[in-house]
């Protein structure tokens, strides 16, 4: 199969899935029947087609390094030969089926559950909504470029893996948190869309169901491919993602553990990964992942700061309810501070990455006298936060190239 033939096989099931993911969503409440709908549809549409120009430009550009950098080539055989830069032709359909199908799916889910009725009464558009696609990045990136720095090749390891922490990883870990916090959010303005469902309680049980039966097989399969260190780390994976949110456990309500656990979700799908590729251990190694570690402590910390009254509402501890706002804020901006120092003392080009933690700083940093009663205020800078993740990973990824190209 050449490329061509997969990129237009991509193209075709996912303007397929947009066109009626994006009809779907237009065609409800409270757009059905309006004139309005069609112009929806058409800036829907427009927003696509800047979104694919954007993301042309950069595949175009990093493509163009990566391969002038010998990372990877192409069988001449197997493409056309048309070029933009370095760049085939081809490798365009990807970013083109994903900016075509996925907007209409974040459109559909979103519109649905905020739609007058009780629409969303399936389980799997509620289980997709819940997942935090916007978030699915964060803990897929950490497994591919684990895997890919050491073993330098793509197999069906880090495919599967890669599609494990993209989707089902995600859907266990904010699922069942979504299931076991349902009075808290209740209160909660923020959830019902881009920060997770709201989960009806006919969906609880299915729901942690769907997270046991799209989550075992993929752990049983990656187990079967690693050795005891595989099996440990993801033992502990699998427990840091039930242990936080279920009942009887909810490390969620145990200060500190509570972001312990939190940052255990995200660094664990990279240990899994050195795992899995059997990378070697160093001090420079262990101080990177420390460095992560701390940033995502800092995360989860100030994540919590604006749940700090329907928290309480619901009796649920955390780190932010325990030390109050002011200090939970200036503990994140320390402990970004120290991840982005610890980056310092890794082998080149490790410490270029110290620069990522100023912008998480800068964010965090005006809310250093938050209250109590003002910490909703924070939303804001979270929100931003999510965003900056994708800042980030953009940053991170050139160091990652850079790194490959030293060590090549």
């Amino acid at each position: 199969m050449t490329y061509l033939v997969l990129a237009l096989l991509f193209i075709a099931a996912a303007v397929i899935a947009g066109a009626a993911f994006t009809r779907a969503a237009f065609a409800r409440p409270p757009f059905a029947g309006k004139d309005g709908a069609p112009g929806e549809r058409g800036r829907h549409w427009k927003a696509v087609g800047l979104a694919f120009a954007a993301l042309a430009v950069l595949t175009a550009v990093f493509d163009s390094v990566m391969i002038g950098l010998e990372l990877f080539h192409y069988d001449p055989a197997h493409i056309l030969g048309l070029r933009v830069g370095l760049a085939p032709i081809e490798d365009f359909a990807y970013p083109l089926a994903g900016v075509v199908a996925l907007p209409g799916l974040w459109v559909w889910l979103t519109r649905r559950s905020r739609a007058p009725q009780p629409n969303l009464k399936g389980l799997v558009p509620q289980a997709l909504l819940a997942s935090r696609p916007v978030s699915w990045i964060n803990t897929a990136y950490p497994f591919a470029a684990a895997m890919l720095l050491t073993t330098r090749e793509i197999d069906w390891v880090v495919i599967v893996g890669t599609f494990y922490f993209l989707i089902p990883y995600n859907l266990a870990m904010y699922g069942i948190n979504d299931v076991f916090d349902y009075e808290s959010d209740l209160k909660n303005p923020r959830k019902g869309g881009i920060e997770g469902a709201l989960l009806q309680p006919h969906l609880h049980r299915p729901m942690l169901w769907l997270a046991a039966i799209t989550n075992v097989p993929f752990l049983v399969v990656l187990a079967f491919a690693g050795g005891p260190a595989a099996w440990v780390s993801l033992a502990v994976s699998a427990f840091a993602v039930v242990a936080y949110s279920a009942a009887g456990l909810r490390f969620k309500e145990r200060p500190v553990l509570d972001s312990l656990t939190s940052s255990t979700h995200f660094v664990s799908p990279a240990v899994v990964g050195l795992a899995l590729a059997g990378a070697n251990v160093t001090p420079g190694l262990l101080i990177l992942l420390a460095a992560f570690f701390l940033w995502g402590m800092a995360a989860h910390a100030f994540g919590a700061v604006q749940d700090i009254e329907p928290d309480r509402q619901a009796g649920i501890g955390s780190i932010a309810t325990v030390i109050g706002a002011r200090r939970t804020v200036r503990l994140a901006v320390v402990l970004w501070l120290v991840a982005g120092l610890a980056m310092l003392a890794t082998p080149w080009p490790g410490p270029l990455a110290a620069i990522i933690a100023v912008p998480y700083i800068i964010n965090c940093a005006p809310y250093w006298n938050v209250t109590d009663t003002t910490a909703a205020r924070t939303n804001v800078a979270w929100r931003r936060f999510i965003w900056l993740n994708y800042g980030s990973g953009f940053l991170v990824t050139l160091i990652f190239i850079l790194q490959w190209s030293l060590t090549s």
